[in-house]
């Protein structure tokens, strides 16, 4: 452990075998916390004390075909109360909402079957309203190299896209259409917004190591680890959710092998997170697939101010208010 150590502080590279030996430290041991001190020393140095808040809008509730075991929103076992989408107006209102709570980085997140020429259409409502300063990212299904460029052409800035954990085993979207999509993504110049998620306490660290490695070879800016929520009523349910601690290690050695040049998060939001080096955090609203209340801001989901007062007080600034 102490050459692997001493060669993070060199910042040089790691191989998958010396990673997963870093996910397998113990999160009681002395390795643990000197891991922490780490990834909080790295994010120092490469993100000085910069601290984002990304903001994301799901704007539609809709049973989705790729049935992904762990989603509210799956078909095969749909647990939302109701079914909307949202109107393009009440999307301008929530993203001008957003822009006055200064929120970084603005999401919009659909389920994989929503129309992708309506998602377009909305994108260009919303654009005249976000500044320059503000990223507009899309959050939705698998595309193709000429929908990625419309999306650009749109004012998207950036995209995000994952190959999930276990990816067409507990869920209906082969691997192979999914790195496509990323390929797409990072072809027509858009950014890739990455993750390693959703863990769960059945994961091994041979298949979290890969999802890191995978996200390496992108070379992202903003990158993030996020663990399982369990949603009753949903097949992986009774699988349960790994700790905090333990998504506090997977997020740090996240961070020292991937080096993101902007940002890193961990999802959902937790203070202890924040000794890992973490320096940007979530706000939702809408639609979430890790929800069973429809509006998620009236649930799970965080805003930005309870995110803004979390950040500053872990040491990090924030944008001043305008």
């Amino acid at each position: 452990m102490n050459e692997i150590f001493h060669k993070i502080e060199a910042k040089a590279e790691l191989g998958k075998e010396e990673v997963i030996r870093l996910l397998e430290v113990g999160t009681t041991s002395q390795e643990f916390y000197r891991l922490l001190y780490l990834a909080r020393k790295h994010s120092e140095e490469r993100f000085g004390n910069k601290g984002y808040i990304f903001a994301q809008i799901g704007i539609n509730a809709e049973p989705c075909s790729v049935n992904c075991r762990f989603c509210s929103m799956a078909a095969g076992h749909y647990v939302l109360p109701h079914r909307w989408q949202k109107s393009a107006e009440e999307v301008i209102e929530g993203v001008k909402q957003l822009v006055s709570e200064r929120a970084d980085d603005i999401f919009l997140m659909t389920t994989a079957d929503y129309p992708v020429e309506k998602f377009i259409e909305i994108g260009r409502a919303v654009r005249p309203y976000i500044p320059s300063g503000i990223r507009l990212v899309a959050n939705i299904g698998d595309i193709d190299g000429p929908t990625a460029l419309r999306l650009k052409e749109a004012g998207f800035t950036g995209a995000y896209h994952i190959v999930r954990m276990r990816e067409g085993i507990d869920t209906q979207a082969p691997v192979e259409q999914r790195v496509k999509t990323l390929d797409a993504i990072r072809d027509a110049g858009l950014e890739l917004y990455y993750c390693v998620e959703p863990i769960g306490p059945e994961h091994s660290y041979e298949e979290i190591a890969t999802e890191i490695f995978r996200a390496k070879e992108y070379r992202i800016e903003a990158m993030a680890a996020m663990r399982r929520t369990p949603v009753e009523g949903t097949p992986l349910y009774g699988y349960g959710a790994i700790s905090t601690p333990e998504l506090c290690k997977i997020a740090a050695v996240a961070l020292l092998v991937i080096r993101p040049s902007r940002s890193m998060n961990i999802h959902e939001v937790t203070e202890m997170s924040l000794l890992a080096g973490i320096n940007q955090l979530y706000a939702e609203a809408g639609a979430n697939p890790r929800d069973t209340d429809d509006q998620t801001e009236n649930n799970r989901g965080f805003n930005t101010a309870a995110l803004r007062k979390i950040l500053e007080n872990s040491g990090y600034t924030t944008p001043a208010k305008k």
